[in-house]
């Protein structure tokens, strides 16, 4: 019987630290002797990652909405199976790395690698590091460009030293200038022109599940806030279908300014979650959240905490 490739992955609704993070780990696990696997990719590539790969010239990865059942696979920047790909409590999970909260269960033993940094791409970084592997210009960039998204440049508050210091060891293999790279790809990543109020709802979005409670939280990068909300009532019809169609309870799109790092929050279903957990009312469906650019330390964290 032939052998199954080892597939790996993000999230769904993929943001450039899964999709990068992993090539990258393609790269490793060949290196490490696992010459059967291939990246493949669980959703649409935004265009902050289109900058990466037209940067690189790579072509496109394949696109999976599921795997086989007993389908080796090992999975980058998440660990939440409401995150993951349909049937993977079916699949043989080999590895998982990641950088988030850990909410991961499994009958066998595996590998299980997550720190408290800003971005998969970092802890990849010291696995190479650790089996005194080379790191080509191309996986550099890969991975910087991971950091560099994931930090939104070293801005967000789940920047720590190490990723800074990963990301500039790694801009030198590259023969990157960070600030000057880093910037052109978050503003590639801000061009939401081309996607209908669905799509723009669905480019960086996580489920989070307390108990009987089902919330969503979309982000979405722009330069100018305003530019966004003049879809606002397209946005907010996409919402709600979302939520009727997932039964979701409360939806939350932040639009997080990349040049003032400030959000704008769309807040539709139970806003009373909302209200408690930020002290803050939310009026014609929108609250203005300061200094917040974080889903992962800002929000979804604090949400949780008044579940």
């Amino acid at each position: 019987m032939e052998e199954k490739v080892t597939l790996i992955f993000g999230h769904k609704n993929p943001d450039t630290d899964s999709i990068c993070s992993s090539l990258v780990m393609e790269d490793l696990e060949k290196k490490l002797g696992n010459i059967n696997c291939k990246a493949v990719r669980t959703g649409k590539i935004n265009n902050e990652t289109k900058y990466v790969f037209d940067y690189l010239n790579l072509k496109d990865i394949e696109f999976i909405e599921d795997v086989e059942d007993n389908q080796p696979v090992i999975l980058i920047d998440h660990n939440e199976a409401s995150q993951c790909v349909n049937n993977i409590s079916n699949a043989k999970i080999l590895k998982v790395i990641d950088h988030h909260t850990m909410n991961f269960k499994a009958p066998y033993q595996l590998y299980y690698r997550a720190e408290p940094v800003g971005c998969t791409a970092t802890v990849l970084y010291k696995l190479y590091k650790e089996n005194n592997f080379e790191i080509s210009p191309q996986i550099a960039t890969l991975a910087l460009s991971a950091i560099i998204s994931d930090t939104l440049l070293f801005k967000s508050p789940t920047c720590t030293k190490e990723d800074v210091d990963v990301c500039n060891a790694l801009a030198k293999i590259a023969g990157i200038d960070v600030n000057t790279y880093g910037l052109e790809m978050l503003k590639a990543g801000t061009d939401l022109s081309e996607f209908t109020a669905e799509e723009l709802i669905n480019i960086d979005s996580k489920e989070f599940v307390e108990e009987n409670f089902k919330f969503q939280i979309a982000q979405v990068n722009t330069a100018c806030i305003d530019d966004v909300l003049k879809s606002k009532d397209e946005i907010e019809s996409a919402m709600n279908n979302f939520m009727k169609e997932n039964g979701t309870n409360l939806f939350i799109l932040l639009i997080t300014d990349i040049i003032n790092s400030n959000s704008q929050a769309i807040v539709l279903g139970d806003t009373s979650v909302f209200e408690k957990a930020f002290n803050k009312k939310v009026e014609n469906n929108m609250a203005f959240l300061e200094g917040v650019v974080s889903r992962k330390k800002q929000v979804a964290p604090v949400i949780l905490n008044v579940l």
